[in-house]
């Protein structure tokens, strides 16, 4: 941990080490609680206070979202510390949450999240569906550690439970927000509530739009600006028809559209590759920078100033900014059945469809190297689950008893292309080995062709049904000890299959020709099969490959050339929980738990799975979760402090990693995350709120996590922690509210979010071997530095302030606010740079976390 992060933790630590539900306020609006100080939550299926559930769980109020501008699903990581969020070039797919460490690092859309969205009991199968704007929210609560006896769909790290605003029957009400903000930002967002029948039916309208330039510029070859990435320009509509009658019966309709045009995202270079620095690229006429189209700034893995100064430039290098188009909408259906005083029948369906167009320049530099010129996805989704839920003996037993559906079908098409500059590219890699003997065009020495205008399409398939029966139940033992057990069976039913659609690729017969008729050497028929018959653009299913028979050259066909498949993946597994709760006294109490939880493996959906009749499935990922408790409060419930202690371990944890030419997936045997989450709320003064919060984290791969398995990718990661899991989180904030007059309040409040150092990508990355640097030349002796130095974020504080005042009891508010006030240059994701080295010798790039970013918010309600 740096000396810097060191100091922040411990001026924030002072005196205690805590977390928090920050500033849980009552808001009559949202209905999130139903009094001052106590926040009531459906985190088990029924409403209860957060202070008496044998859970670990955040709740967050929109006075909380507000003031920390939470505007979607990445941002809940300003207000939970045991909760963070990465993002990577896709808008559909590259999104990843993660809860105490463990997240689904995935590009792929066959990958399910292993931290699960469900909005208003609707379960999303991506987090990239949850996308949408925040707005007209009753409350979000963040549970940690695996489920699946309370929820629809299980999962194994944790959940995001989403609760939108409900149509009230009784009362004509609604507001108007409006933003403008640096880089041009603005925003509107607004909700009206109109009661139908009164005290029976109403309608809700909620709408929401928001614009914002870029943050990073993206630059051509030589340096010119070309347009802006990472922008915002995105809108959504909610309509909701609810009753509740006076028989009990009571549910709503919900029907969303959502659509953007959002540019996402651009990768800053960090670390360029050694065949950039020592002039290769310059060699084969593509300039000295190699088509970075920015300054040189690192010259060295381990130079974190040339990392921080690229940073600072916020620039991008690419040929074209990247661009997606979005539709996403759905409707969920919510119905409560009273059966008795004690029992009701609640049933929650949805159907959602998602489509999305993008495009992207997939090797990050100003060169015309390999672009993404369409990947269309469509993702449709039915979900169905209904509970019986009540009392019995005297309301000492609280039950449930359930089943879940869903049926989810992808077809994804990816359509790419090999630039003007492929070929050359292809030269610079191998100029060192050869010592430019091949020319600035090795393949059209062999082939007589060149590589640019090679396109194809690839397309990908899968129906996924689960089915699940599940149950949980507390019971009351005497009073102040409660034992609750929870059970579920789910079966899993997978089937998938990749085709290629178009094809005009006549590189990589030509290339399978020159080496099968013995015209390449020796020592470049793995570089240049790999280069020549590129897996994203490479024919599948060649003749040439299948004939090549046992020998090494056959091979090395087999290992790289991609094949189609169709193939189904099954599975069941048995998910259980046990907890006893004891209450110590009234604002007193403690628990134990132990809970085993499952995340259902599947079929890597992705042009390599295939390759050397590999079996593209992935396995299950299991956890077997221990937890302590203690959560208190005084008596007038001033001062909160929650404590927990969990220790978690995973076996076939599932991983996947991009290698700089393709993406590989794997179980790794076995990950462990450990640690302390404690939460404070302070209320010292009238008007005065403080929060304190921290997350003691240790989520590693153990020494011995490869098991028996000796693949290099798993072996590797043995003895590293876990991609964005911080050894500390801590948060320190406060809110004051001050009376000017009987009808003008003034407030400010302020937070200070600080992590430790992280690892931002999945590699380990190890030192080019002897071999490698002689391959490069004797100027490559920089090469030799360990490059894991590079995917080490140094640990980092993050403050967010907003002040206002408020007008006629709340009605009105005039809000200044600024976000990463200090704007520190943070990355999320480290990557090896496509095409453009490989091992430890590859380039580098990562995606940055926003700036600073500042505005001022209108606000009415009426």
């Amino acid at each position: 941990m740096t000396r810097k992060f060191a100091t922040i933790a411990c001026g924030l630590l002072a005196g205690s080490a805590l977390t928090t539900p920050a500033f849980a306020q009552s808001n009559q609006e949202s209905g999130a609680t139903t009094d001052d100080n106590v926040i009531i939550v459906t985190a088990t299926r029924r409403a209860q206070d957060v202070q008496d559930i044998p859970l670990a769980v955040t709740a967050l109020a929109p006075a909380q979202l507000e003031s920390q501008r939470v505007v979607n699903i990445q941002q809940i990581a300003a207000l939970a510390p045991s909760f963070t969020a990465s993002q990577a070039q896709l808008a559909s797919g590259s999104v990843v949450l993660r809860v105490r460490g463990v997240g689904t690092t995935s590009n792929n859309i066959g990958f399910e999240s292993a931290v699960g969205i469900f909005v208003d009991g609707a379960y999303q199968s991506r987090p990239g569906v949850a996308l949408s704007e925040f707005v007209d929210v009753e409350r979000v609560e963040v549970l940690r550690g695996p489920q699946g006896t309370l929820f629809g769909r299980n999962t194994s790290a944790g959940a995001l439970n989403i609760t939108n605003v409900r149509p009230d029957v009784t009362e004509f009400g609604g507001f108007v927000n409006a933003e403008y903000g640096n880089f041009d930002e603005k925003s509107l967002q607004g909700a009206i509530n109109l009661p139908i029948v009164k005290d029976t039916l109403a309608l809700r309208l909620t709408g929401a739009w928001r614009e914002r330039d870029g943050f990073l510029d993206v630059v051509n070859r030589s340096g010119a600006k070309i347009g802006e990435t990472n922008t915002v320009d995105q809108w959504l509509v909610r309509g909701q028809i609810g009753w509740d009658t006076e028989s009990g019966l009571r549910g709503r309709i919900i029907a969303d559209y959502s659509k953007s045009n959002s540019s996402c995202c651009g990768a800053i270079e960090l670390y360029q590759s050694p065949a950039v620095t020592l002039g290769a690229y310059q060699a084969v006429g593509l300039g000295a920078n190699g088509g970075n189209g920015q300054p040189f700034v690192a010259t060295a893995p381990f130079d974190q100033g040339g990392f921080e100064r690229a940073m600072d430039n916020r620039v991008v290098s690419a040929n074209f900014a990247p661009r997606a188009d979005v539709d996403n909408y759905g409707v969920t259906g919510e119905l409560e059945f009273p059966l008795s005083e004690n029992a009701d029948i609640i049933f929650i369906g949805s159907y959602r469809k998602y489509e999305s167009f993008e495009a992207y320049d997939s090797d990050f530099t100003g060169l015309d190297i390999f672009n993404v010129t369409g990947l269309e996805l469509d993702l449709e989704t039915w979900t169905g689950e209904l509970r019986l839920q009540g009392e019995a003996a005297g309301g000492r037993l609280n039950y449930m008893v359930g089943g879940f559906y869903s049926d989810e079908q992808i077809d994804q098409s990816g359509s790419f292309a090999l630039g003007q500059d492929y070929g050359e590219n292809v030269g610079a890699l191998l100029f060192a080995a050869t010592g430019g003997a091949l020319g600035p065009n090795p393949l059209t020495v062999f082939t007589g062709r060149d590589p640019a205008g090679t396109t194809n399409t690839n397309r990908f398939q899968q129906s996924a049904k689960s089915y699940a029966v599940f149950t949980h139940n507390s019971f009351e033992i005497t009073d102040g000890l409660e034992l609750t057990l929870g059970a579920r069976y789910s079966w899993e039913e997978k089937s998938g299959a990749f085709t290629q659609t178009a094809v005009n690729n006549q590189i990589c017969p030509a290339v399978i020709g020159s080496i099968q008729g013995g015209f390449v050497p020796g020592a470049l028929v793995g570089p240049l099969t790999q280069l020549g018959c590129f897996g994203f653009t490479a024919p599948v299913n060649l003749p040439q490959a299948t004939a090549a028979g046992g020998g090494a050259v056959g091979a090395t066909f087999r290992a790289l050339l991609p094949r189609t498949f169709q193939t189904d993946f099954e599975d069941e597994e048995l998910i259980y929980t046990a907890k006893l709760g004891y209450e110590i006294s009234p604002s007193i109490s403690t628990y134990a738990s132990f809970t085993h939880g499952y995340k259902a493996g599947g079929i890597n959906l992705d042009t390599t799975a295939a390759v050397g009749g590999a079996d593209p499935r992935f396995k299950s990922e299991e956890v077997d979760a221990y937890e302590l408790g203690v959560k208190a409060q005084s008596a007038d419930r001033s001062v909160t402090v929650n404590v927990a202690a969990f220790y978690e371990k995973f076996s076939d944890f599932q991983v996947l990693e991009f290698t700089g030419t393709a993406f590989a997936t794997f179980n790794v045997p076995k990950a462990n995350t450990r640690g302390v989450e404690i939460e404070s709320l302070l209320r010292p003064a009238d008007g005065l709120t403080i929060n304190l919060a921290a997350t003691f984290l240790e989520a590693s791969y153990p020494d011995d996590c490869a098991g028996d398995q000796i693949a290099p990718q798993v072996v590797s990661l043995c003895g590293n922690d876990l991609t964005n899991a911080p050894r500390i989180i801590a948060l320190a904030g406060a809110m004051w509210e001050k009376p000017l007059s009987d009808n003008v309040e003034f407030f400010v409040s302020g937070q200070v979010r600080a992590e430790g150092d992280q690892r931002t990508s999945t590699q380990a990355i190890v030192p080019p071997s002897a071999a490698q640097i002689a391959a490069l030349g004797p100027q490559a002796a920089v090469a030799a530095q360990p490059l894991i130095v590079a995917d080490i974020q140094d640990g980092k504080a993050f403050v967010n302030a907003r002040a206002g005042l408020r007008f006629a009891g709340g009605r009105y508010s005039l809000e200044g606010w600024v976000n990463n006030l200090t704007d520190e240059v943070v990355r999320g994701v480290t990557f090896n740079t496509t095409l453009r080295g490989s091992g430890a010798a590859n380039s580098r790039s990562a995606f940055t976390l926003p700036p600073r970013q500042y505005g001022v918010t209108l606000r009415a309600k009426f």
